[in-house]
């Protein structure tokens, strides 16, 4: 097999950084250690000269938009984009078209990603008002979850039938993870604004119309519910301050039957940022108050909140620039997630250790993905390397989304990612693609549920 011997890292992992050496065999980390000589001649050498070297990013929601909405974007585009941001393995969601709300369409996306993605892979069966029996077919060996929408969602994947609800959250054991915000709340609160306002509703009430009220109370119901069931229960994309007093640091993650993510937006921009970026930065949920991204922040740190995701979901600078009720929700991240992230450190806001375990330790553990999300002898060599002084300003010839836009355009980060290796091998390095080796399907370790 190939070696390779990555030299004079800051290696981050597990809440310490080490400066030391990583030697990588084929796919795998066969050492680590203070100071690695090369086994052969024709081993390969990258002197990292004190870069970060942290474990690949594993990005627990994207919307990459294959099958059916390629317009927007693809799994190769979006894979392609991630591992330039650091990201290794991702997790996708099943809202594309046809949805994956069958075992056969599930299985079309992980055909479709072995030929095409550039990082490792998952995919999440999407759970409706009527495909229980489907649903109970999922393997936990090799698909990440169930994905249900407790809010509004496209097609027919809005789960309210309480009932059924019921009924998934007590004959799965697999990972359920939800989409909050209560419908009925949103509804009438859209109501509202547009008899003042038609169409064209001013972008600032957003967050009026998917209110705190509206996710707080569909979270605090499915909280209630897995608790009642003992399901498994991941919380995606908080929104709020109010939410966060629903999970808990009392307990270590391995023992959390209910968990939470946040996602890099609501931790980047608040309501005094609609003004400027407009629909571009309109999203479900909302992005809310300053308080509320505070309240964030704080849960995150205090380790009420587990994860950090980007749910990156691009449309088309064209249909992100219709009126208010015609514009779609979601924007393009995985690019900047990472960078975004280290940019909060450099100002203070959070340790690179505690980074490293937000989107590479924690997503790792509470997935149950086999051998990855660490640096460790025997697991697969998805690494990153990082220059934390490498500044870099977003622009357009710089943004590798299929949509060609981003909500950080002109926006200086401090951090270059410069190396990103999946599976061992180096498939971005400064600016340039290996085209030729794709990632591999996430398996996961689940034998005793």
């Amino acid at each position: 097999m190939s070696l390779t011997l990555i030299k004079n890292a800051q290696i981050v992992n597990e809440g310490t950084i080490m400066e030391g050496d990583v030697l990588i065999d084929g796919e795998y980390i066969i050492d680590i250690d203070i100071s690695i000589s090369s086994k052969s001649s024709d081993t390969i050498v990258i002197d990292a000269e004190g870069k970060y070297l942290i474990p690949g990013v594993i990005d627990d929601q994207v919307h990459f938009r294959e099958p059916g909405l390629t317009h927007k974007a693809t799994i190769e585009t979006e894979s392609r984009a991630a591992v330039a941001g650091g990201i290794t393995s991702f997790i996708e969601m099943p809202n594309t078209v046809p949805q994956a709300t069958t075992q056969k369409l599930l299985e079309d996306k992980f055909k479709i990603a072995s030929k095409s993605s550039y990082a490792n892979y998952s995919f999440m069966f999407g759970g409706t008002n009527h495909n229980l029996e489907e649903l109970l077919k999922t393997d936990p060996s090799n698909v990440a979850g169930i994905k249900l929408f407790l809010g509004s969602s496209t097609g027919d994947m809005l789960v309210d039938n309480e009932e059924v609800l019921g009924k998934i959250f007590s004959s799965t054991k697999m990972l359920i993870a939800v989409h909050c915000e209560d419908e009925e709340t949103i509804k009438n609160n859209l109501e509202t604004y547009l008899k003042e306002y038609g169409e064209d509703i001013p972008i600032e009430l957003h967050p009026k119309i998917r209110s705190e009220e509206a996710c707080y109370l569909s979270s605090s119901k499915a909280i209630e519910l897995a608790k009642k069931t003992g399901a498994r229960l991941h919380v995606f994309h908080l929104s709020t301050a109010k939410e966060t007093a629903l999970f808990t640091n009392k307990i270590p993650l391995e023992k959390k039957q209910i968990t939470a993510e946040v996602c890099v937006h609501h931790l980047t921009f608040d309501e005094s940022d609609y003004k400027l970026k407009g629909t571009l930065i309109k999203w479900n949920p909302a992005v809310k108050t300053e308080n509320d991204k505070e309240g964030l922040w704080k849960a995150l740190l205090d380790d009420r909140i587990d994860v950090i995701a980007s749910d990156h979901a691009p449309h088309t600078l064209e249909e992100k620039q219709q009126v208010y009720t015609k514009a779609p929700s979601g924007g393009p991240l995985v690019q900047h997630a990472l960078p975004a992230m280290l940019k909060a450190y450099r100002q203070g806001k959070i340790s690179i250790e505690k980074i490293i375990e937000k989107m590479c330790h924690n997503p790792a553990k509470i997935f149950k993905i086999e051998k990855r999300g660490f640096i460790k002898r025997g697991y697969y060599a998805d690494l990153v390397l990082v220059d934390i002084a490498s500044p870099w300003t977003v622009k357009k010839d710089n943004i590798l989304y299929k949509c060609g836009w981003s909500p950080f355009e002109g926006t200086t980060f401090y951090s270059k990612i410069t190396h990103t290796f999946v599976n061992g091998n180096l498939i971005y390095n400064n600016g340039k693609f290996n085209d030729t080796i794709k990632g591999k399907r996430l398996l996961f370790n689940r034998t005793h549920e």
